[in-house]
């Protein structure tokens, strides 16, 4: 006789994650599950060690987590309840109050294996990989260290450390006063579950080891990772506690990062659960075994406590798994010298001057009846709130302690945006633009912007207006003076690292429409902004790139279409520049950054580069007549030149 099976899906948050995530990660997280598991008549979770109630009176009696949010049907067992509590008590030994941690060995790590015990099946993945999505994110990433420090165990003889504030962490997120109030909420959630002293004698267990249980939790384990190591494991094997440290090391430097690169490290111990089946499965016969898995597929083993050949292996399987770029070989002294520092555009204007000619237009421009501002209180947003804060912020010589701009001034200048932007013909709105051009460059700002929505979103509003005056077919329609303030702009937006997230990962595609066809344009000015703005777009890609490659856990946000589209454009340019070394020099830069470690490079880059004649193209640049009379005349740019068509180009 089977007997229903049922996840209970809680809420850590208590629905915070849903309303705040956006704006703190830019990706929508719709919760921070926790769940139990409800078979036999009784709800089983992992918290302070496992737990056993009736259904529902754990939220009747704790309230910590509130109604479940979900009842998910799990399936059916055939197993009998005697059986599912014997394996409930061998679970107690291993699943203890110490061993928790938020992200890697959770209630969910827990009922995804008894989920996996009783039906052979496991927890959905938007449960399981929740994780994986938060720290994708540069917020997740910041907290990384603040939750690892929250859960670490100490040495049996070491004090207990406090656990640290979250705030400093938060201060990653584009709003820190809210990313503050969700991690308290969170970390006292957490608290409340586990804060017990450590058990000693389970110190040896670290965060990035999965704990496995079953041959269920064994093939999600194995089908979630490229390259796994499985360790075989007994507590009364001596070897084993010998060799466990340097295991759990090697998890920690090579283990899952947060862009999906690094191995999966399981300990099996085959005196718990169905370890010892799980055993029998991979014919291990003795302890200490490592098992070294590519794709699922056992590459290799590796029996008794040789910490040496345990690092060699993990190291032979790394260099399968995630082979290193072909281009970490290649000398490149020229680009590597580049700085990835964004190109701003700083210089002050008389505020007054500008002010006064956004007035101007104001007056001159026929006034919808619909718009709810008037233009006197734009005005007087603009002279009583805007040009105060600019010209504290921005005067000469600056002042000792910079002012910001508090949130009163943003909302009053972004309402006043907004009336403008559909008030005027976008031509007129240049002088407005600047002013922002300027703003931007206050962190206070840049991190506004980064969290801001439409349509009090300057930076989208701009980019939108644009985007249209780009692509109509009418030239008088494409003004020039507006096109060249809002590619500084966009330049400028790139000081501020939340902002320069927000705008790459969200907004990239809305950043070539504008800055593709601009690389074109009859006007030199307006070609040097978009050269610096495909310049800070592409270094900011690279500076991701050169941080995975050193190992560190960073997402790049990869784009094979986007990266194709923008070095197309970029040679195009190129090709096209016969007058300005200095667009020359930017967009060769701009080339390198997109070339360099794509990972597209052998598959999609580089025969586009052999169909536009990349190399061909930057050679003229060398030549007479082909930028300027002389062609390219500094030292430093020829260089460049010289070692990009060389050595990226093929």
């Amino acid at each position: 006789m089977s007997t229903p099976v049922k996840l209970y899906v809680y809420d850590l948050s208590n629905g915070m994650a849903k309303q705040l995530s956006q704006q703190l990660t830019g990706r929508q997280i719709d919760g921070i599950w926790h769940t139990s598991v409800v078979v036999f008549g009784k709800e089983v979770f992992y918290g302070q060690g496992i737990n056993t109630t009736a259904p529902g009176a754990y939220v009747n009696v704790s309230q910590q987590h509130g109604a479940p949010m979900q009842i998910i049907d799990i399936g059916e067992t055939a197993l009998d309840e005697d059986t599912f509590d014997e394996y409930v008590m061998e679970m107690k030994d291993h699943y203890t109050a110490d061993k928790y941690h938020l992200l890697d060995f959770n209630c969910n790590s827990f009922t995804n294996d008894v989920v996996g015990f009783l039906t052979g099946g496991s927890i959905p993945d938007f449960i399981k990989d929740l994780p994986t999505d938060f720290l994708s994110t540069p917020f997740g990433a910041a907290l990384r260290p603040t939750i690892d420090a929250m859960y670490r165990r100490p040495s049996p003889s070491a004090p207990t450390p406090p656990v640290p504030s979250p705030t400093p962490a938060a201060e990653a997120a584009p709003n820190p006063q809210l990313a503050a109030q969700l991690l308290q909420a969170i970390a006292s959630q957490a608290a409340s579950s586990t804060a017990v002293e450590p058990n000693a004698a389970t110190q040896t267990i670290a965060a990035p080891i999965h704990a496995i249980t079953n041959p269920a939790s064994f093939s999600n384990f194995l089908k979630n990772h490229r390259a796994s190591v499985a360790f075989f494991t007994s507590a009364t094997c001596p070897p084993c506690r010998m060799i466990e440290p340097v295991f759990e090391r090697l998890a920690e430097e090579k283990g899952t990062k947060s862009d999906g690169t690094g191995a999966g490290f399981a300990k099996i111990d085959i005196d718990v659960g169905l370890g010892s089946s799980l055993a029998s499965q991979w014919n291990v016969r003795a302890t200490p075994t490592f098992i070294f898995f590519l794709d699922g597929k056992k590459l290799d083993e590796l029996k008794g406590a040789n910490a040496n050949e345990l690092r060699s292996q993990v190291d032979l399987l790394f260099f399968q798994a995630f082979p290193p770029h072909p281009h970490t070989s290649l000398s490149l002294p020229a680009v590597q010298a580049l700085s990835l520092n964004p190109i701003l555009f700083t210089q002050v204007p008389v505020i007054d001057t500008v002010l006064s000619k956004l007035s101007s237009f104001i007056d001159s421009s026929p006034w919808p009846s619909l718009i709810p501002q008037t233009p006197a209180q734009v005005k007087q947003a603009l002279a009583g709130t805007v040009s105060p804060y600019l010209k504290a912020r921005f005067s000469t010589p600056l002042p000792a302690k910079l002012v910001s701009a508090s949130p009163d001034i943003l909302t009053s200048w972004s309402q006043a945006t907004s009336t403008l932007a559909s008030a005027l013909p976008t031509p007129s709105l240049f002088p407005l633009v600047d002013l922002w051009r300027l703003a931007i460059l206050d962190p206070a700002v840049g991190t506004w912007a980064a969290s801001a929505h439409a349509p009090f979103n300057p930076i989208s509003l701009f980019i939108a207006k644009a985007t249209t005056a780009l692509q109509s077919p009418d030239p008088s329609a494409n003004p020039r003076n507006y096109l060249l303030t809002t590619l500084r702009l966009l330049s400028n937006a790139f000081a501020t690292p939340a902002l320069a997230h927000a705008l790459f990962v969200s907004a990239r595609t809305a950043l070539a429409a504008v800055v593709v066809p601009s690389l074109l344009h009859t006007d030199g000015a307006v070609r040097t902004a978009a050269a610096s703005l495909a310049f800070n777009v592409a270094a900011f890609l690279q500076k991701g790139r050169v941080d995975k490659v050193k190992g560190n856990a960073v997402n790049v946000f990869e784009d094979d279409e986007w990266e194709v589209e923008m070095a197309s454009a970029v040679v195009e340019a190129l090709d096209r520049e016969v007058s300005s070394e200095e667009v020359v020099h930017r967009l060769t830069a701009s080339l390198a950054f997109l070339l360099r470690l794509s990972p597209a490079y052998d598959t999609q880059v580089s025969p586009l580069l052999e169909v536009l004649q990349a190399r061909d193209v930057l050679k003229r640049k060398l030549a007479k007549g082909g930028c300027g009379e002389e062609g390219v005349v500094k030292k430093d740019v020829r260089r460049l030149v010289e070692e990009v068509a060389n050595k990226l180009c093929p």
